[in-house]
């Protein structure tokens, strides 16, 4: 059976829970000697954002207890981010940035004859190959640095400036601080890290409609939509089934110790006559059938019909944040949503039985746990979860802030 692509969940930084009592981060914005005023700070995954003032000093106000990511910007300086934890109280940091040393003659020199190669790899495999992809521009791509291990067959990216995404679809020009970017071509695994931050595009009233009419579809059966339902105890009022994606022993595939005697026997035989390059003595069917023995799984899928309740998933950590733990993988419909036809040309497409609804499917497969989260939808863990399915099919150009509103909880249109 297929494989489909696993994508791990990134950007689940800079999360609050929703508190009533609201608190503040304040303070100054400098490099080793004096303050940076003009400094931006931004809070990753939000919209919310302060300008230092003369001295270098900053307040961005009224924020529900949580963990938050500040994002600094500074021309000459190199991009700063700084983990914070509001509690009970409000915090006061130090932001010390570092000179951007990095010379523009250093970026042009090192051309590379594959690199509009591997930026259309991770254009594809970051902003993703939805509908609202096409209608998104990376508008700064000189500043990627890009990288091609051969012998690990892993594509690597980053940068040491903020990535410019213009979302036209949703509205949203996205100020990213990229982390890492890693794409595996061998295991078809992509992950990616980093902290984005929300601003409006201008439009009209009328294109503004479009936008917000976008931003719900995008939203409604998202993992963030998911997560805040399981938070609030709404999952299935909202429209989500919980099943399992249960692994068992694929019926196609001989036992192991079965394949390496047979294989053994094939090698012992070739190295006793002194034929191993001789292709008329060595049974080469034999040793095809038995090498495809090995690289096929030892597991498939499958997709098991009970329900598995919420409630029976999710207990609380603190007053901030809930957890969950679980075995095999959850499989999750959303039964408001069908899947679209550009989602069925894809490889994420997720096999299901016949008689199941054609309806939006996702994988959550646990790597770490247990698995903390947010009021709002946000995963403490960022790196606990791996998504097949459509959470892996939508990515960049399918966000929302973290802070995003729904205007109502009513059936949106088709992806």
């Amino acid at each position: 059976m297929f494989k489909n692509l696993l994508i791990p969940l990134f950007l689940i930084i800079g999360i609050n829970s929703f508190a009533q009592n609201t608190y503040s981060i304040s303070g100054t914005v400098r490099d080793v000697k004096d303050g940076l005023p003009g400094a931006s700070i931004y809070l990753s995954g939000y919209k919310i954002a302060a300008v230092a003032d003369n001295d270098g000093k900053f307040r961005l106000a009224n924020l529900q207890p949580g963990s938050y990511n500040l994002l600094v910007q500074m021309v000459g300086y190199l991009p700063y981010s700084k983990s914070v934890i509001i509690a009970d109280k409000s915090v006061q940091v130090d932001l010390v940035l570092k000179e951007n040393t990095v010379e523009l003659n250093e970026v042009v020199i090192r051309t590379d004859p594959n690199r509009q190669k591997y930026i259309n790899q991770f254009k594809e495999f970051f902003i993703g190959k939805t509908p609202n992809a096409l209608q998104c521009k990376i508008l700064n791509p000189q500043v990627l640095r890009v990288d091609f291990d051969i012998t690990k067959s892993t594509l690597t990216v980053s940068t040491s400036e903020f990535l410019i995404v213009e979302n036209k679809a949703l509205g949203y020009r996205l100020k990213y601080m990229l982390d890492h970017f890693e794409y595996n071509s061998r295991t078809r695994i992509i992950y990616y890290s980093g902290h984005p931050f929300f601003e409006e595009l201008k439009a009209s009233a009328t294109k503004k409609k479009k936008f917000i009419a976008a931003r719900e579809t995008a939203y409604y059966g998202s993992s963030q939509h998911f997560f805040r339902s399981l938070y609030n105890g709404t999952a299935q009022q909202e429209g989500f089934i919980i099943n399992k994606m249960l692994k068992v022993p694929n019926p196609n595939r001989y036992p192991e110790y079965v394949i390496n005697t047979n294989l053994d026997k094939i090698r012992f035989t070739a190295e006793k006559t002194g034929i191993r390059q001789s292709k008329g003595k060595v049974d080469t069917a034999l040793l095809a059938f038995w090498t495809k023995q090995k690289e096929m799984p030892k597991t498939i899928d499958k997709f098991s019909r009970a329900d598995v309740q919420p409630d029976t998933l999710v207990h609380d950590y603190d007053q901030n944040l809930k957890w969950l733990n679980y075995t095999d993988a959850l499989l999750v419909q959303y039964t408001r949503e069908k899947e679209s036809l550009a989602y069925s040309k894809t490889g994420f497409w997720i096999f299901r039985p016949l008689d199941v609804p054609e309806n939006e499917i996702s994988v959550i497969n646990l790597m770490q746990a247990p698995v903390r989260f947010y009021k709002n939808g946000g995963i403490y863990d960022s790196r606990s979860l791996l998504y097949e399915g459509y959470w892996a099919y939508e990515k960049v150009a399918d966000m929302v802030p973290m802070d995003y509103v729904p205007l109502s909880k009513t059936t949106t249109p088709a992806k």
